[in-house]
């Protein structure tokens, strides 16, 4: 019963069996006991992928970890405290997060993909991978809605919009991940292989009884939930929060002052760009990996491919301190003096995200407008509102008639 018989289009229930543990027998559904039958590499060609492997993902730990270590002291503790410095503190603390648990993962691969840690650990270590996947997509759809508040109700955003109450949002989101990682942690177990080595994975027979047809069910039906939940809640309702709200922000300012994206929007973006490259395809196979319950081909390809792309979705914890510090025009002259320099010239407030006061009249007549556009400012007038009403005011007094023999100062 391995691989052969199960590619051959068998029905699964038939091959629902006991796999020998530490615990006694127990009983694992078609996909899990597939991964069990397989056996270790026994080639010169694979021993060496295994070796490359290690070392990739050792050095990728090590960056990781010294990456989000130095955004996080800096922006924590060397920076001014905004509300995007909020955030971006909240994401630099979910990649640490992952990039920790990530030699624990490579011990895993170097001692010839046995998990070696336990089963407490292993439901650990698993939490915190998805911990940091649905953080991550709740924390950049908050993002993108504080910038769509900041458009749409400018007002309401200036008087509500703190650093205390990020911190609550931020709070909360992490509340809510931790909520959906429960499932996972529950699920993982360990297993023991046909040949000796033990594997960290789901095992969907937890908590359920039946004889071997209910146990199919039971496998088809919780893989199922676990693929589609995390598919919508990390990944296609994130995506959907964050493009509605950039429409509505580019339908908000379409007819105003236009201007190039603020540097910290570039930020965003990248961000985005990132988690969606890093984490679509690990989304794929998981909802293939749950259709393999129905089709048994699938089996062989969900295999090789999920360790890949799981790969590549922890490589985004390592991406992220990299789009920080690039997003900052002339990066390698300022990275010369700190990078806490680098940071503050990225992490700033976009106060004038509708309008876009970007260009500076140099003039003294343009001095004079700024001095007034404070004065307005401290009665009451919103900052983002300035550029715009200075520029009318410009336009105006060019028009308007000069009395004789009166310079204009």
């Amino acid at each position: 019963m391995g691989a052969l018989s199960l590619a051959t289009g068998a029905p699964l229930h038939s091959h629902l069996s006991f796999a020998p543990g530490t615990q006694g027998p127990k009983k694992l559904c078609p996909v899990l006991q597939f991964m069990s039958d397989l056996p270790a590499h026994t080639n010169t060609s694979g021993r060496y992928i295994d070796y490359a492997s290690v070392t990739l993902h050792g050095l990728v730990s090590l960056m990781g970890i010294l990456e989000n270590a130095a955004i996080l002291y800096v922006v924590g503790c060397r920076m001014r405290q905004t509300v995007v410095t909020t955030w971006v503190l909240h994401l630099a603390l979910s990649d640490l997060l992952a990039t920790i648990s990530l030699p624990f993962f490579t011990y895993f691969l170097a001692v010839g993909h046995s998990w070696e840690l336990g089963t407490t650990f292993c439901k650990l270590h698993s939490s915190v991978f998805f911990l940091n996947m649905f953080a991550s997509g709740f924390l950049l759809s908050a993002i993108s809605l504080d910038r769509c508040l900041q458009v749409v109700k400018p007002i309401w955003a200036q008087n509500h919009r703190t650093v205390a109450a990020a911190h609550k949002v931020c709070l909360a989101l992490w509340g809510l991940a931790l909520l959906n990682t429960v499932p996972y942690f529950l699920f993982r177990d360990t297993m023991r292989r046909k040949d000796g080595r033990v594997m960290c994975y789901y095992n969907l027979l937890l908590y359920s009884s039946g004889g071997t047809a209910d146990g199919q069910a039971v496998c088809g039906r919780r893989q199922v939930a676990l693929a589609v939940s995390k598919f919508l809640l990390a990944f296609a309702v994130p995506l959907g929060v964050i493009g509605a709200c950039y429409l509505a922000v580019s339908l908000r300012v379409r007819h105003r002052c236009r201007r190039q994206p603020s540097r910290f929007l570039r930020l965003v973006m990248a961000v985005i760009a990132a988690f969606v490259l890093c984490w679509l395809p690990y989304h794929i196979f998981s909802l293939l990996e749950a259709q393999a319950h129905h089709d048994p081909s699938l089996l062989p390809v969900v295999w090789q491919a999920l360790p890949f792309v799981s790969s590549l979705a922890f490589i985004n914890s390592v991406i992220n301190p990299f789009l920080y510090v690039l997003t900052c025009p002339d990066v390698l002259t300022k990275l010369r003096h700190s990078l806490r320099c680098v940071l503050e010239s990225v992490l700033v407030e976009d106060s004038e995200l509708v309008c876009g006061g970007g260009r500076r009249r140099r003039s003294s007549q343009g001095g004079s407008l700024s001095r007034s556009s404070s004065t307005l400012s401290s009665v009451g007038f919103p900052r983002r509102w300035l550029p715009c009403l200075g520029a009318k005011v410009a336009r105006q007094l060019e028009k308007a008639p000069q009395p004789k023999g009166v310079p204009l100062k």
